[in-house]
């Protein structure tokens, strides 16, 4: 009878510590965005919001550079996109000139949105761009010219009305990026050499009939409201995929090749620096919000090297 009682223990200690286990693991959901969109497809961000606003994610992360990436800001200080240039030399001129407190930045970052004065919010801004964090650098930004309810129009910018909105609803003060661009010259530059080649061996006639397919797959699901989630569907999130990895190259060079290899690297990176950050926090409902080429690369990455997180996606089928 002693033995049945211990072994009756022993099992309900188990099977408890299997469901305590269950319920902290990690989720992740992902959802992919086409950055700045036509003004006929406006409100393509309403209902990813709808279902990012359902799933009240802990922690937001963006498609932004890490304030820490020094590798990545090296090469963006004079890289490929001149928003990224003028925030690093800005960043640059704050950490020289902008009287930043710990204190009162903590603070100012405990009130409630719409209890933050301009005052509070120019120096949140400033103090993030004396982090060198451009996610939050931008986000504050909009709450200045838009407020805490959020831009009543679409700003056709995809990721920031979606973003800032959850952000502001859910009332998360931060969000957190987690891009690398260490090797997006790389990248550009074997870009380049396989648009050469491919005008000569056919390859770039099969990439224009591939974005062709893309475009008009969008075509109905944008007249009725429902990009956002054609977008996310795994048809479209593999034509993207195939498209930017140079997957639909028929006759490999060095340069489509290169291209290939630095776009899977720079998933990869993605992926480590999300699942290094949700370690860190602990947070167990957390999204990802970022370009919808990457979706199918980053599922793949996390799956084999992070199998640990729970992924969720639009399309349960990916």
């Amino acid at each position: 009878m002693k033995t049945l009682f211990v072994l009756l223990v022993t099992l309900f200690f188990n099977l408890y510590a299997a469901f305590a286990q269950a319920d902290e693991t990690q989720e992740l959901y992902i959802i992919g965005t086409m950055h700045t969109v036509p003004k006929i497809v406006k409100n393509s961000y309403k209902p990813l919001l709808k279902k990012a606003l359902k799933y009240t994610p802990e922690t937001i992360f963006v498609e932004a550079p890490m304030a820490n990436d020094t590798i990545s800001w090296e090469y963006l200080k004079k890289g490929w996109s001149k928003g990224y240039q003028n925030f690093y030399a800005l960043s640059d001129s704050l950490q020289k000139t902008f009287n930043f407190e710990e204190n009162k930045f903590d603070r100012l970052l405990n009130k409630e949105f719409d209890a933050l004065s301009d005052t509070d919010l120019d120096y949140l801004i400033n103090s993030f761009g004396y982090l060198r964090d451009n996610a939050n650098h931008e986000f504050f930004q909009y709450i200045k010219r838009y407020g805490a309810e959020g831009a009543k129009k679409p700003t056709r910018h995809e990721d920031g009305d979606l973003t800032a909105k959850l952000a502001l609803h859910l009332n998360i003060k931060k969000l957190q990026g987690v891009d690398d661009q260490q090797t997006n010259k790389e990248y550009h530059e074997g870009w380049n050499d396989c648009y050469k080649a491919g005008s000569k061996n056919g390859d770039n006639a099969i990439n224009s009939k591939l974005n062709k397919k893309q475009y008009n797959g969008a075509i109905i699901p944008g007249l009725f409201g429902a990009l956002g989630n054609y977008v996310n569907s795994k048809k479209s999130l593999t034509l993207l995929h195939t498209s930017a990895s140079f997957r639909y190259v028929t006759a490999p060079s060095d340069g489509c090749s290169n291209g290939t290899k630095y776009f899977d690297e720079r998933n990869e990176r993605i992926a480590k620096n999300v699942a290094k950050k949700m370690n860190e926090s602990g947070d167990t409902k957390n999204i990802l919000i970022i370009g919808a080429a990457h979706v199918i690369g980053l599922t793949e990455e996390f799956r084999k090297n992070h199998p640990n997180i729970k992924l969720k996606l639009i399309d349960d089928s990916i």
